[in-house]
């Protein structure tokens, strides 16, 4: 019974959380929405941007700016899916309840930067400052719903500020680097059954009310960007840039809500705990129902991926640019998340995630109508990181398609403003998880998810 509080910990259900379904902009729990720019034409060309999202993008690239900026952009995720599956209890008894409703909700994602170029003595040298979110979701599923055992609500929210350099090595090399400095905020629920957990105590209990976790947690942390871009001809320009993983040592509080009924049973479960006559396992298991499942804390280290990201722009023609970027982020570090608990009757957990490395691969195109307008579009693919093995309602994420298209405005000299829309076609992800008592797992789901995700977004750049 105590694997069972261990599956409750803040911090394995905060990570899990981190992966849910909530954000689809990028695969795993990522967010490429710095820039509206690179929104329109399927983020392609992210290392040799122009504009202020070099900051946190690759600082090299901050030269392209050619003087002072300022920019904001702001993005809507607006997510879109609905299960459809059914589960049992580990009783053998079906869940009722429906399909939980459309999970997503329409969230935005803001992002701010501004680059400065040093004169005097300081010549050559490029200055960026920066706020992004570079991971982030939002998730709500309908109360009652037959998954509710595996998530209820979700929320995580990251916060980065980038703070840049770069140096024109020579007229063709630029170099860069930057210091990451950032904020996770988790917010994730999900309901117990606690009419199930007793059964395996006395089957009279089978009817106790399910019960409901909320779990917070929260962390800051450092990390680096570093990049390079070389202008291979007058007409043909490469970027790459490295971002670091970020180690986050997360700090969280878990709140609980038990029945009425289950409270009253608690003293007696203590009392019986302490009875020697009583096999040692069956004295451990009542003494995690008779002291667990109350507000306690939870610490683990866990790991915001990091990625290695290639670009390239090519000057085709005066009104055409190509672009194509390809990224390898690095989810192979959420392997498992190691858990300990300040309450000793919940014993340190391991969560399992088995995740892989993702590939992301895009292409694009810039179109000069004429000095005040701009069309793009762009077309990706991005490999997802879960598996169907380990896939629960945390994350149906699956292989994503995208197309885009968009445009800029240059209204003035100085004031620039973009606008861009991709839709994101998720391939139907599966879920398939078996009961599964030692682990903790007290009921079955099986089922898939039908989903899409439309990204838009409106940005605007003042050159000073």
């Amino acid at each position: 019974m105590h694997k069972y509080t261990q599956r409750l910990s803040i911090l394995a259900i905060a990570v899990i959380g981190a992966v849910a379904a909530g954000q689809a902009g990028a695969s795993g729990f990522q967010l490429r929405e710095n820039s509206v720019k690179n929104i329109g034409k399927a983020y392609a060309g992210s290392t040799v941007a122009t504009d202020g999202s070099s900051v946190y993008n690759n600082p090299a690239a901050m030269v392209n700016a050619g003087g002072n900026l300022f920019q904001a952009d702001v993005a809507g995720i607006d997510l879109t899916a609905k299960f459809s599956g059914s589960g049992k209890y580990a009783t053998g008894l079906p869940i009722s309840g429906g399909n939980g409703g459309d999970p997503g909700t329409l969230t935005a994602v803001p992002a701010m930067s501004a680059i400065f170029k040093m004169k005097g003595a300081l010549e050559g040298l490029t200055l960026g400052v920066g706020l992004d979110a570079p991971y982030g979701l939002k998730t709500e599923y309908e109360k009652g719903w037959i998954g509710r055992y595996q998530a209820t609500t979700s929320s995580v929210k990251t916060v980065d500020l980038t703070l840049s350099a770069a140096i024109q090595v020579t007229p063709k090399l630029s170099a860069g680097v930057g210091v990451v400095y950032e904020r996770i905020d988790v917010t994730l629920g999900k309901d117990i059954p606690f009419g199930t957990i007793l059964a395996s105590v006395n089957p009279a209990l089978i009817n106790t009310p399910d019960g409901n976790s909320t779990l917070k947690g929260k962390n800051n942390a450092v990390g680096f960007i570093a990049g390079l871009q070389f202008k291979a001809a007058d007409n043909f320009t490469i970027g790459y840039a490295h971002r670091s993983a970020i180690r986050h040592h997360i700090d969280g509080n878990a709140d609980f809500t038990t029945p009425a009924a289950f409270q009253g049973m608690q003293p007696g479960f203590r009392a019986l705990a302490a009875n020697p006559a009583l096999p040692a396992a069956q004295r451990a298991q009542l003494a995690v129902l008779g002291n667990g499942f109350v507000d306690a804390k939870g610490r683990a280290s866990v790991y915001t991926p990091s990625t290695d990201t290639l670009s390239a722009d090519w000057k085709v023609t005066d009104r055409v640019n190509l672009y194509g970027e390809i990224q390898q982020t690095g989810w192979s570090s959420l392997k498992s998340v190691d858990i300990t608990f300040s309450n000793p009757y919940q014993p340190a957990s391991s969560e399992a995630f088995n995740w892989k490395d993702s590939t992301f691969v895009s292409v694009g195109a810039d179109f000069k109508l004429n000095d005040s307008f701009t069309l793009r579009g762009g077309v990706g693919f991005d490999k997802t990181p879960t598996n169907n093995t380990d896939r629960t309602p945390r994350l149906p994420d699956n292989d994503r398609t995208l197309i885009s298209i968009g445009g800029t405005w240059n209204a003035t000299k100085a004031l620039s403003v973009d606008a861009g829309f991709t839709r994101v076609e998720i391939k139907s992800p599966t879920v398939n998880l078996p009961v599964n008592v030692a682990a903790g797992r007290y009921n079955s789901l099986q089922g898939s998810y039908k989903g899409h995700a439309n990204v838009f977004g409106i940005a605007a750049s003042y050159k000073f």
